[in-house]
């Protein structure tokens, strides 16, 4: 072992202890806009106390379509990480006293976190670190040199905690409140220590603070990797978020994540889930564990996942959550180099003669109430019981560590197990014969024992109710190959698994016999089938075993996990970072592109002042109304439509409102608002201003599907609680926002594809809304193509129009090129181009509808254009508005597309929220508003 004198005097070191008082958030909030309509915090030049970040733009994207576009920064690569930091509750360094009263350190090389080194890649730039705390306490006075001489060393980095503080934090909130939360059990007794305390809670997020300010103190940059591990620090990455908003974080879970059902149970649910997501990838040893924890972000959120190309990801306020599925390993090359050991090789021979001639079975575990051991041993009495042969001949060695905290359940556990060891012996035993059917050590067994044990057993048995991981069947399998299997003169092997159907490592041993632990006649039987497969069968069970253990090791999964924490932050130097919220509960990084920017009023102001015709295309549905959750009509209120009916009233300018609703109910709500366009039914019926008469391209087009449909939605609205059907002239929506998330999401996957089947030969298009909703309607039929035939068919500019746009003030006609937020002087358009070519497809002139587009020389195009929408449906407006602009006639316009809410948008302007929109319009014509905005 290494050691270190460590000096008297150091410096005292106080870890801050402070910490906000939480609240449980009373909303999930879907984007910005919501999160906006929740009081929270606006973006923008009127944010209160929100830190912003800016990186500059990803290569090969600009902010404008302009001439002086030489000017803006240029795009940096993204760099490189130069520090990869792990941490974990504990160091892997074992510390002791020693004989002269000085601290002794010794390298922990069977620690997880110190094998996770093995899989980094071999770069001389990169330093790794390991933060965590230490297995004893330090006094004060010897803290600041234990740090020294432990980073000198081994390139650790203690986290001092006050003693009372950890207590609380590992003894009481992590083991009698998360780990058995996470283990599917209940404190459901008025008298169990697992009921939530607040005092535990606060202790835990204090030990994660000390954790972030060591962290912080090592790191000094934002592009440093830091691998945090487990569940004791599961409110770490909302801590570093706040310090670097950039920083790459990853969490990999060695515990199972329960479900939903269970966690919901939590009280401090929200807090946990938030801080977990602003991690960047998220690591779960099994599917079944990754589910449970997409389900909560679904039902206590409202966040859904994406799976593409293998891989599952989550969008969180502008960022891509990763989840990675992944079981850890091992180090085969540790237990074979073991076989040389001297004291290995003692062992070993004691054990072979003391069981010569007998069938051994082994289990090794924690003394734990979820490692199942009591059940082990009853139904290893069950197998004695039928099977009388074995008598004599089958043994069980059973070892249990001490148990990692205390509690009157480990204690009523320990005092069970003992007894039952004790009757079954004196059942079974065989004195005369030096025959004990159960071997019960209880105490630490030292890893040359361990292999020892593992080599001489004929089977391992796991029986776990609940476990992360459980690497036994891997230890177990690398000792049994040894290194006589290894070679060209290697000898085959044989090994037995019976394992539980509950542990992480089950799914990738498919030649172990797996069992429900707690069906006794099951366990029962699969050890009696281990014990008596021929021998062939138990050789190819353990080539099939020793061939993914050899492959999937430890160094192998950490160079995985890191990987792809490389690939899902490659674009965070990209990134807009705006931090809000406080708390834990409240607390977001909302991440934009680089090229995404908040509409400024000064620029939209002076071009609608500079313009002589102006065209404003608005979606009503979400640009003009809220979109309350609870709102039961979308009519709109008297100060939309004053501010409408002074939009109108100018000569120059035309209005047109998009819409999914009806004509019918358009028509009525907006009656009284002169000169207003119409589109109803997301592009299927246009009213032109002025206008009373509704048209479509569409009139002739067969409905007759609509009949069919009918009765495939109502079976499954019957079938689903909480869902309805919205039926309107040209299509059928069934809408499930109201019933259970993941059921409504499986039907409306059933009906997608029950409906694709059916009207395979109908002109119909199919459409999964991100809000809850499926709906059938015409092929063809868009908001989009609305948008270019209007355009397409605006009448002449008026002269009245004319006049009006000459006389403006001068003071509001200077030019808005001068004025750009980031100081850089505008082109003609703010459609960004290059961000957006990828994305556009643009429509030749010749493939739009007859008539569409006129034959004669047109007339000059409109000078300003703006477009707003903030639902999904309203990307096509912005693609079409895109392909539009590329004509002659609209080459001279100022084109503003603008998205409210919905990020990321084809757009490559923003709003917040509705109220922002309404502002906006009302000061351009300088109509008055009855309320205060964000702006003022």
């Amino acid at each position: 072992p290494a050691s270190g004198a460590v000096q008297q005097q150091a410096a005292h070191k106080t870890i801050e202890t402070s910490c906000t008082t939480m609240q449980t958030s009373k909303g999930s909030f879907h984007n910005l806009a919501a999160l906006l309509g929740s009081g929270e915090t606006a973006l923008g030049p009127a944010m209160r106390g929100a830190t912003v970040q800016a990186g500059p733009p990803p290569v090969g994207q600009r902010y404008s379509r302009s001439s002086t576009e030489t000017n803006l920064p240029t795009p940096a690569q993204p760099s490189q990480p130069t520090r990869l930091i792990i941490v974990s509750h504990q160091l892997p360094v074992r510390v002791k006293r020693g004989a002269a009263g000085q601290w002794e350190f010794e390298w922990d090389e069977d620690a997880l976190v110190a094998q996770v080194k093995e899989g980094v890649p071999a770069d001389p730039e990169l330093d790794v670190l390991y933060v965590g705390c230490l297995s004893v306490d330090i006094g004060i006075e010897e803290q600041e040199a234990v740090a020294v001489e432990l980073k000198r060393l081994y390139r650790c980095c203690p986290v001092y905690i006050d003693p009372e503080v950890k207590e609380k934090f590992y003894k009481g909130f992590c083991k009698q409140q998360l780990w058995p939360l996470f283990h599917y059990i209940l404190p459901l007794s008025t008298s169990s220590t697992g009921r939530f305390e607040s005092e535990l809670w606060q202790a835990y997020v204090k030990a994660n603070k000390a954790f972030c300010d060591q962290i912080v103190q090592e790191s000094a940059t934002d592009s440093d990797l830091v691998w945090i591990h487990d569940y004791h620090l599961l409110v770490l990455p909302s801590l570093l978020r706040k310090r670097f908003n950039r920083v790459r974080v990853g969490v990999f879970l060695h515990c199972p994540f329960p479900s939903s059902e269970i966690f919901r149970c939590f009280p401090r649910r929200e807090e946990l889930l938030r801080s977990m997501l602003n991690a960047d990838l998220i690591g779960f040893h099994t599917f079944d564990y990754a589910r449970h924890f997409l389900s909560c972000c679904t039902r206590m959120l409202g966040l859904e996942h994406e799976t593409s190309r293998g891989s599952i990801t989550l969008d969180y306020y502008g960022r891509d959550v990763g989840i990675k599925i992944m079981p850890t390993g091992i180090n085969p090359a540790r237990y074979l180099e073991g076989f040389a050991w001297e004291e290995f090789k003692w062992r070993r021979g004691e054990l072979l003669a003391q069981f010569e001639g007998r069938i051994v079975i082994i289990g090794v575990d924690d003394m734990d109430v979820f490692k199942g051991i009591e059940l082990r041993l009853q139904a290893f009495e069950r197998l004695l019981e039928r099977h009388p042969e074995l008598h004599g001949l089958l043994v069980l060695v059973q070892v249990s560590y001490p148990p990692r905290s205390a509690g009157k359940d480990i204690s009523e556990l320990q005092a069970f197990i003992a007894n039952l060891v004790m009757s079954i012996n004196r059942k079974y035993g065989q004195p005369s014969m030096d025959y004990l059917p159960v071997h019960y050590l209880e105490r630490h067994v030292p890893l040359h024992e361990r292999m020892a044990l593992y080599s001489v057993a004929d089977c391992a048995v796991v029986t776990a109710t609940r476990d992360g991981m459980n690497l036994v069947p891997y230890e177990y399998i690398a000792c049994r190959q040894g290194p006589y299997g290894e070679g060209s003169n290697a000898a085959p092997q044989d090994s037995m698994l019976v394992v539980s159907e509950f542990v992480g490592c089950s799914p990738s041993l498919s030649g172990a016999i797996r069992v429900n632990p707690w069906s006794i006649d099951s366990v029962a039987d699969g050890m009696f089938t281990a014990v008596r497969l021929p021998l062939e069968h138990r050789r190819l069970r353990h080539e099939k075993h020793w061939n993914y253990v050899s492959q999937h090791t430890v160094a192998y999964w950490a160079s995985s996990f890191l990987t792809d924490l490389l690939r899902v932050t490659c674009g965070h130097e990209a990134m807009k970072c705006y931090s809000l919220g406080l708390g834990l509960d409240t607390f977001r990084m909302v991440a934009l592109d680089a090229n995404f920017r908040k509409l400024e009023e000064t620029l939209v102001v002076s071009a609608y002042d500079c313009a002589s015709q102006r065209v404003f295309f608005l979606d009503y549905d979400s640009t003009l109304t809220g979109t309350e959750q609870h709102a039961i009509s979308l009519a709109p209120d008297a100060q939309v439509l004053a501010v409408l009916c002074a939009l109108t009233a100018v000569p120059s300018n035309h209005v047109v409102l998009f819409s999914g609703q009806t004509k019918a109910e358009l028509s009525e709500w907006f009656s009284s608002v002169p000169r207003i366009g119409l589109v109803a039914e997301n592009g299927f019926y246009i009213k032109q201003a002025g206008s009373d008469e509704w048209s479509s391209e569409e009139l002739h087009t067969d409905l007759t599907w609509k009949k069919i449909v009918l009765p495939i939605l109502q079976q499954y609205q019957e079938s689903t609680d909480g869902s309805s059907i919205e039926s309107k002239e040209s299509a059928l929506v069934w809408h499930y926002k109201d019933a259970d998330p993941d059921f409504g999401s499986w039907q409306a996957k059933e009906l997608l594809d029950h409906l694709e089947g059916v009207l395979c030969n109908q002109p119909v298009e199919l459409v999964a809304g991100s809000s809850a909703y499926v709906e059938i309607k015409p092929q063809g039929v868009s908001n989009g193509q609305a948008l270019e035939r209007l355009l397409a068919t605006l009448p002449p500019l008026s002269s009245t129009a004319s006049t009006s746009a000459s006389t403006l003030p001068a003071a509001r006609t200077a030019s808005a090129d001068s004025i750009l937020s980031d100081g850089s002087a505008s082109g003609r358009c703010h459609l960004s181009h290059s961000s957006m070519a990828d994305r556009v497809v643009t429509r030749p002139l010749g493939a739009m509808r007859s008539g569409s587009i006129p034959t004669t020389p047109e007339p000059p195009g409109p000078d300003f254009v703006m477009c707003i929408g903030g639902v999904q449906s309203d990307e096509d407006m912005f693609m079409r508005l895109e392909a539009v602009r590329a004509t002659p006639r609209m080459q001279a316009a100022e084109v503003f597309a603008v998205t409210v809410g919905q990020k990321p948008s084809r757009a490559p302007f923003y709003l917040n929220d509705t109220s922002e929109v309404l502002h906006l319009v009302a000061r351009l014509v300088h109509a008055p508003l009855t309320f205060a905005t964000i702006f003022e």
